[in-house]
C-alpha cells in the first residue's frame, strides 16, 4: 500500500513538472517570437533607407552630409547590436533626412518620396509595437519562471530570466542585402 502511495505520489510531482516546464517553453518562445518580430521590423527599415537616399540624392546633391551620415548610421545599425544605441543614432539621422522635404519642395511632393515615408511610418509603428509585445512576453515569462511552484523547478531545468533591454548577438539579426532602387 505504501508502494502505491507513493508511485502515486511521485507520479502527480511528475505531471506538475511536465506541466510547468511546458509552459515555460511555451513563454520562452513567445519571447523568441516577439524578438523575432522587432528583427523583422528593423530589416525592413534598413531595407527602405537606401531607397529615400537615392530620392533625395537626385533633389539635394548639395547635402552630401547628411546623405552620408544617414548611410554610415545605417550600415552601424545593421552591424552593431541592437542594445548599442545605433538604432537611435539611425533613427535621428532618418529625421534630418526627411526634414530635407521640407527645404526641397519638389522633393516633398515627389509622389516617391512621400510613399517611402509612408512607409517607413508604418513600420516605426510596427517596430513599437513588437517593442511593446516583446515586454509583454517577457513580463509573462519572468512572472511563470518566478511563481510558485515553477520556481522550485525553472533554474534545473534550465529557464534563466528574460531581459527586458538586453539582446545577445545571438538573437540579433542581420541585415541581408539591400536592393538598390533609383528613380
Amino acid at each position: 500500500m505504501d508502494l502505491i502511495v507513493g508511485m502515486a505520489i511521485v507520479g502527480v510531482l511528475l505531471l506538475v513538472v511536465i506541466g510547468i516546464y511546458n509552459r515555460l517553453v511555451s513563454l520562452r518562445q513567445q519571447v523568441r517570437q516577439g524578438v523575432a518580430d522587432i528583427d523583422a521590423q528593423l530589416r525592413q527599415r534598413h531595407d527602405l533607407i537606401p531607397n529615400l537616399v537615392n530620392i533625395v540624392k537626385g533633389y539635394a546633391a548639395h547635402e552630401q552630409d547628411t546623405l552620408e551620415q544617414v548611410i554610415a548610421a545605417r550600415n552601424a545599425a545593421a552591424q552593431g547590436s541592437l542594445a548599442s544605441g545605433d538604432e537611435q543614432q539611425l533613427r535621428a539621422a532618418l529625421d534630418r533626412l526627411l526634414a530635407l522635404g521640407e527645404a526641397y519642395p519638389d522633393l516633398k511632393a515627389n509622389t516617391n518620396f512621400q510613399e517611402l515615408q509612408r512607409e517607413l511610418s508604418v513600420i516605426e509603428d510596427k517596430l513599437a509595437a513588437a517593442r511593446r509585445a516583446l515586454n509583454a512576453a517577457v513580463a509573462r515569462y519572468n512572472t511563470g519562471r518566478e511563481t510558485f511552484p515553477a520556481v522550485l523547478f525553472a533554474g534545473v531545468l534550465g529557464f534563466s530570466e528574460a531581459d527586458f533591454h538586453r539582446l545577445d548577438d545571438s538573437e540579433k539579426g542581420s541585415v541581408d542585402a539591400v536592393p538598390q532602387v533609383r528613380f
